[in-house]
């Protein structure tokens, strides 16, 4: 049977992969591997009632990830119903790619170190909407945001659910994991970014501009429900640290402050002025393919953490790559093809705190590649999955185009890492 899960588990990541080749939405093809998996799985087992409860258990975890990008992506369908980007965009004046696209990398680095690598993805691609109507040009733009979202949430303990994992494990602290991977995490996005500048040149098309946006609301009602919405956006870590409850207990109290400010906003405006603005509109504009999707991909890797067979992967690993700069490499390679998070827990699991202490290198390496190997491939981070929903991204277009240079960045910034603990040795 295991075999047999691991058939269905790759038959289902290759139609996902040849979307656009067999003509079958990646969103059918997801939950259908994840239902199978989980039904394999069960019926190899003799013990119905512990698998059930194990997919039970691993349902809660997906389902708050699940909640956060509904959430989040709720929010900014309210702050783009209200033209609240404009307040960015109408600031961001150049046509000139090669500097817009140096302003999207930065912002998008230093941007989901404070709040996360998925929810500034959502938030700039749906604004590289406002500024950018050719969608070929959007797509090269929308990939460099999930490059530099993931090599930014690397290196903060709130930007990525794997960092904030080994954070609340005590398997790293956070002003030691700021201090040590800034640099690499600077360098595996600046390469590919160096490198694409060299193809880009000339000016934006047919840039959108402000004055070509429908006017749903006044100058005051739109930057209310642009700090409001981006306010709690930032809330959500400082929540998370005062409550100790999970990141989406935080962004629905967000959404559901946000809801009550654009109710008390619009309150003495008619039903009909209200629904273009309104929360319920929100809701029915967000892309709720994306979100199924995702619940297929996390149920398929979920049932090979449960079956073990990550955990015999990561004992392999430690088996043949004796270095551990080189099984720590190996895993953020690993990450672009399944969830970065079962990996991290599985190397949780099997390296106790007594063998790698609190800030050992191998934990820093660890975050580093879990971070940023999934930008290899655009399942490969929350982050490239909400981006390819939003913009339609085709894997084999990522792969042919993106994929080489997220290689490039993720081997130079591990080795700029592994140079900065040799020199810091000495």
């Amino acid at each position: 049977m295991s075999i047999v899960l691991l058939i269905v588990f790759i038959v289902g990541y290759v139609f996902i992969a040849l979307e656009s080749f067999v003509k079958i939405n990646k969103t059918a093809t997801s939950l259908l591997t994840g239902v199978i998996c989980w039904s394999v799985y069960i019926l190899s087992q003799s013990n119905h009632q512990l698998v059930s409860h194990q997919l039970v258990t691993h349902l809660g975890d997906i389902s708050g990830i699940l909640f956060f990008l509904i959430g989040a992506m709720t929010i900014v369908e309210l702050i783009d119903a209200h033209n609240g980007f404009e307040l960015i965009t109408r600031r961001i004046q150049t046509t000139n790619k090669l500097k817009l696209l140096w302003i999207i990398a930065f912002l998008a680095f230093f941007l989901s170190a404070v709040l996360d690598n998925l929810t500034t993805t959502i938030v700039l691609v749906t604004m590289l909407r406002k500024l950018i109507s050719e969608r070929k040009e959007r797509l090269i733009f929308a990939s460099i945001v999930v490059i530099a979202a993931n090599s930014g949430g690397a290196w903060s303990p709130i930007g990525d659910v794997t960092t904030t994992m080994l954070w609340i494990g005590n398997q790293i602290t956070a002003t030691n994991i700021i201090f040590r991977l800034f640099l690499p995490s600077l360098v595996s996005l600046l390469i590919p970014l160096l490198i694409i500048s060299y193809k880009m040149n000339g000016n934006i098309t047919n840039r959108i501009t402000e004055s070509t946006f429908v006017k749903h609301t006044n100058e005051t009602e739109q930057k209310i429900i642009f700090f409001v919405g981006l306010g709690v956006l930032l809330f959500v870590p400082v929540f998370k640290t005062v409550t100790h409850l999970p990141p989406f207990m935080g962004i629905l109290f967000g959404l559901g402050l946000l809801w009550l400010v654009t109710e008390i906003l619009h309150s003495k405006k008619d039903e009909q002025a209200k629904q273009s603005y309104s929360v319920m509109n929100a809701l029915e504009k967000m892309d709720m393919p994306s979100v199924l999707f995702f619940l297929g991909i996390l149920l398929a890797i979920s049932v090979l953490q449960t079956s073990g067979h990550l955990s015999v992967l990561a004992s392999f690993l430690d088996n043949n790559f004796h270095n551990i700069n080189l099984i720590g490499i190996s895993i953020g390679l690993l990450s672009a093809v399944v969830d970065n998070v079962p990996m991290v827990a599985a190397a949780i699991g099997m390296y106790p705190l007594t063998q790698f202490p609190t800030d050992h290198s191998f934990w820093e390496l660890l975050a580093y590649c879990t971070g940023t190997g999934g930008s290899i491939l655009i399942i490969g981070s929350a982050a490239g999955v909400a981006a390819m929903g939003l913009e339609r991204i085709e894997f084999f277009w990522y792969v042919k185009n993106i994929s080489w240079l997220a290689l490039i960045g993720y081997f130079a910034g591990a080795i700029t890492y592994i140079f900065e603990e040799l020199i810091l040795k000495f």
